[in-house]
């Protein structure tokens, strides 16, 4: 079933804006196919890829799926990963363009199936609703940035009290430990994230980890020490030739919450106030390289702090869900304009492209 399916989420409405990595996940240069869809909301791209998802998975091929972080229950890609192909919405907010047209990537145009003269004569309604959401997603966006500054802030209340010599030399003991150098190896990373802000609040899809055999979770209500955990062992797993998954934080994308080895069945993940791991894993506890006398000092501030940042972004969640409104609204537009008869057969087509694929790579 869906749900139980491996997700990650590309992209995440962050306290430093919308940040990306459509662009990223896939290789151009190692023999990739990507199929990037353009087209208008509400012309089928998210339905067309389930579609195709389905087809592909009744072979026997498995998938990963990416929902949409502005709409949970939307689809803004399919992974391949075993036989390298990609299927993906490349229109805005996050925008893919052709950089070896043909070569790998090809372009499907759902815009080939409307009826442009319903929807120009639509276009004043159509205007109206999308300036709608997209003012929406600015004053979102402009709620996250200031709830961004109480955060930071948190973090950096507590930065002066890190013992950074004991953080350092466990977490190379520990990278030592449990990455060993992999013979000709190159390692190679793929970004993504498994929680996202969305209309619906906070959606985490923690449950990828449950795949993995082991699992070392670090316990940090701080977000201080565990990034550093994390960097060391994402640095190390790629010196050592791994390919991994690095899982930024949804909050603030320039950390690091979780990485993947999923050559060694290895989990390194983090917790920490917003995330919590349903295992009875071994913790490893943040408090060990802190002065914790001094960060009780400051129990006060960082109460406030987490107070006015969790008020603002219950506040930023709610225009996201009237953008979601706006933005089912300008779908409706294009819905009746749409010939969907010929979508699902460019559907079936692609599959069966997709599944010939599979079977060359056998």
């Amino acid at each position: 079933m869906e749900k139980y399916k491996e997700k990650y989420f590309l992209a995440a409405n962050s306290t430093s804006g919308f940040v990306s990595y459509f662009g990223e996940c896939y290789d151009n240069l190692d023999g990739w196919r990507v199929y990037i869809i353009k087209g208008g909301p509400g012309t089928g791209k998210s339905s067309f890829m389930r579609r195709v998802a389905l087809i592909v998975e009744s072979k026997g091929i498995d998938s990963v799926y990416c929902p949409c972080s502005s709409d949970p229950d939307s689809l803004d890609a399919v992974i391949f990963e075993d036989i390298k192909v990609v299927i993906l919405d490349g229109t805005a907010p996050h925008v893919v363009e052709p950089s070896l047209a043909g070569a790998c990537e090809n372009i499907i145009n759902l815009g080939d199936f409307w009826d442009k003269s319903l929807l120009y004569e639509n276009r004043k309604a159509i205007t109206k609703a999308s300036l709608e959401n997209k003012l929406l997603h600015k004053t979102a966006s402009s709620y996250l940035r200031a709830a961004g500054s109480f955060l930071k802030d948190n973090i950096g209340l507590i930065e002066p009290y890190v013992n950074v010599s004991l953080l350092e030399s466990f977490s190379k003991r520990l990278a030592k430990r449990i990455i060993s150098a992999k013979p000709n190896g190159v390692g190679r990373e793929w970004v993504r994230f498994i929680e996202g802000l969305t209309p619906k609040g906070l959606v985490d899809f923690s449950f990828v980890a449950d795949k993995y055999k082991d699992r070392i979770i670090i316990r940090d209500d701080y977000s201080v020490c565990a990034p550093f955990i994390l960097e060391v062992i994402r640095t190390s797993a790629l010196a050592a030739g791994y390919e991994i998954i690095t899982l930024k934080n949804p909050f603030l994308p320039h950390l690091t919450d979780h990485i993947l080895i999923p050559e060694l069945s290895l989990a390194v993940l983090s917790e920490n106030e917003y995330l919590r791991f349903d295992t009875e894993d071994r913790r490893i506890h943040a408090r060990r390289f802190l002065d914790i006398a001094a960060v009780n000092r400051l129990r006060q501030k960082r109460r406030f702090n987490k107070k006015a940042f969790e008020e603002i972004v219950d506040s930023a969640c709610s225009v996201l869900r009237e953008a979601k409104k706006s933005h089912d609204l300008l779908e409706g537009y294009y819905v009746k304009a749409m010939d969907f008869d010929s979508v699902r057969k460019l559907a079936q087509q692609t599959a069966d492209e997709i599944i010939n694929i599979a079977k060359q790579e056998v």
